[in-house]
């Protein structure tokens, strides 16, 4: 039995009732902060992690480059970790499974594939994802962890894709081919009209993960339309990030620094890592 196996069916559990909520981690410090906060899993964030190292987002890492975070971050929290891969760092079936096996190696349990091939070109067919899934699949059970959870991000919602009125079927038609092909969860960025969702999950033969933020559906209101996982992707990163900036132009420009208050003290912060 692989040593992550309780965590894979820990995350795999967290889906069946209720609503799990993930607010993204970019690095070992914000995921030990994360999984302070009462996080019953940790999610990374590949634009975080991205700028973290100082790219872009958008496959702009090498898979070792991400791997290694996801190492540092499954190292640093005791809760189940899942990891986003993007793309899968190329685009043939082989450039996933080599993916998924190194982030299994890392300590995730669970990985996040997107069916798009990058900002502004079309997405995988749905029948090409499937086969970059059933890869992914495969690779699991190589590393002998069988159990990982595969989310599966379509990004129809997030980068228009089609006219309007057709999103939606087209998005289910790709959730059954991607169930068949042994995705376990549904993610679809882009998307939080509620009445749109309802029928999604109605449909939807996987549960189905959003992307919230300001100005988004509270939690409680996705779960009662049966949304099953609520991710915050880049938001809490460029929250972070924000308050650098303020704080860093209040103190150059005014030397005040009244953007720090009510941040956590330094006892505070330093003891999640004495773990």
């Amino acid at each position: 039995m692989h040593s992550n196996k309780p965590k894979a069916d820990l995350l795999r559990d967290l889906h069946a009732d209720g609503v799990l909520v993930l607010p993204n981690a970019w690095d070992a410090g914000s995921a030990a902060l994360i999984a302070r906060a009462g996080a019953k899993a940790v999610a990374t964030t590949s634009g975080g992690v991205s700028w973290a190292l100082g790219r872009p987002d958008g496959q702009n890492l090498s898979r070792d480059e991400m791997v290694e975070q996801v190492r540092l971050i499954a190292a640093a929290v005791d809760v189940p970790v899942t990891a986003d891969v993007e793309g899968g760092y190329g685009h043939a079936p082989e450039d996933v499974a080599a993916t998924v096996e190194a982030v299994i190696g890392a300590g995730a349990v669970g990985v996040n594939i997107e069916d798009s091939k990058g900002f502004g070109v079309p997405l995988f067919t749905a029948e090409e994802q499937a086969a970059r899934l059933r890869a992914a699949r495969e690779a699991a059970e190589r590393a002998g962890l069988p159990e990982l959870v595969v989310n599966i991000r379509t990004d129809v919602f997030l980068f228009q894709v089609g006219e309007p009125e057709g999103r939606l079927d087209d998005v289910l038609a790709r959730a059954a081919v991607y169930a068949e092909a042994g995705a376990d969860v549904l993610f679809v960025p882009g998307l939080v009209d509620l009445d749109v969702l309802k029928a999604l999950v109605a449909a939807s033969p996987l549960p189905v993960n959003v992307m919230a933020g300001p100005g988004a559906p509270t939690v409680a209101e996705f779960e009662a339309v049966g949304v099953r996982r609520v991710s915050l992707g880049t938001a809490v990163t460029q929250a972070a990030y924000s308050v650098a900036h303020r704080a860093a132009e209040e103190a150059l420009t005014k030397g005040t620094y009244t953007e720090l208050d009510g941040a956590l003290d330094f006892g505070a912060v330093n003891g999640v890592f004495t773990r």
